[in-house]
């Protein structure tokens, strides 16, 4: 069901490509008063139905939005033949987590029901996600009837009931203590889908030093309640009708550790789940865009990396 169309623009690539693109940006759903939305790229003047990624942006998710995707990214996957949509998703803590998921699991079913609008084919559909990202397209590898075809992680992460995010951590310790009173100043009194960095930041250091972060953005305390986030841990739910998954993540990395994406790995591998894996060896998070992005040739030929690992299931 098309809730709404809100407008189109247009854009053109470099002088090394030589092809334009278009942007339309859709509200998926509505909640209440609030819409929320995402923006679909397609080549322009083009006829062929093509696959489509579905993009979920990063930013602890407590911020970020659909045009949270780095331009270059964009376009390379344009470039090897995918149409891409960027969405945006209720941020916490003003939405918890069980609401989040049913923001990316209802943007999935509405890109396969208009699939003929898009010009997508709806059995084609992959998912990519960076940092939160990751986590939630890891995600959606067992929430859908329906998994995509295959999921991409940049720095995710499995488990959400573990040491790492929910004790004090000695990274964010060492960046200045945030105070209680400060970081709720950041919190809203209404549901927001949108945020920047700069914004939120330092509502999730105040997370990371005092060890809550997954009881900030749940509602639910992982030391009283660990049961409620067995359905929150993707390295909980592999199954048999798991899709293909490639993770990538640096084993530099002082906000996801590295970790999160061997015991990923791992488990992939004992449920004989076609998966790769792929260690960005001296690099920290976020390095696609911290890095030098596709300039530096270690990222960029993981970003071929990519659109093999799909084009195999595509």
């Amino acid at each position: 069901m098309v809730l709404a169309f809100i407008f189109t623009d247009f854009y053109s690539q470099d002088s090394k490509t030589k092809i334009e693109y278009e942007k339309q940006t859709f509200v998926y759903k509505i909640i209440g008063r609030d819409s929320i939305k995402s923006d679909f790229y397609r080549i322009s003047n083009d006829k062929i139905v093509h696959p489509i990624i579905v993009w979920i942006h990063g930013g602890a998710l407590m911020w970020g939005s659909s045009g949270s995707l780095p331009k270059e990214q964009l376009e390379f996957y344009l470039n090897a033949g995918y149409y891409v949509l960027s969405i945006d998703y209720r941020l916490a803590p003003e939405t918890k987590l069980h609401e989040i998921i049913e923001d990316i699991k209802d943007a999935i079913i509405w890109v396969r029901n208009n699939d003929k609008q898009l010009q997508i084919d709806p059995k084609r559909l992959f998912v990519i996600g960076h940092s939160a990202g990751g986590y939630l397209a890891l995600m959606t590898g067992y929430i859908l009837d329906n998994p995509p075809r295959a999921i991409v992680s940049f720095y995710g992460y499995g488990n959400i009931q573990n040491e790492w995010c929910n004790q004090p951590d000695s990274f964010y310790m060492n960046l200045g203590i945030i105070p209680k009173e400060k970081a709720f100043k950041l919190i809203r009194s209404s549901v927001i889908t949108s945020a920047s960095h700069n914004e939120r930041f330092d509502l999730y250091l105040y997370c990371r030093q005092q060890g809550v972060w997954t009881k900030m953005v749940s509602g639910f305390d992982p030391g009283k309640e660990p049961e409620y986030f067995d359905r929150f841990c993707p390295i909980k739910n592999i199954n048999s009708s798991f899709p293909p998954v490639l993770l990538i993540h640096g084993d530099n990395d002082t906000d996801v550790p590295f970790k999160q994406s061997v015991l990923m790995d791992e488990a992939l591998r004992l449920k004989n789940i076609d998966h790769q894996f792929i260690r960005m060896t001296g690099l920290g998070h976020a390095f696609d865009k911290l890095e030098g992005g596709l300039d530096n040739a270690q990222i960029s030929n993981t970003f071929y990396e990519v659109i093999k690992f799909m084009d195999k299931y595509k």
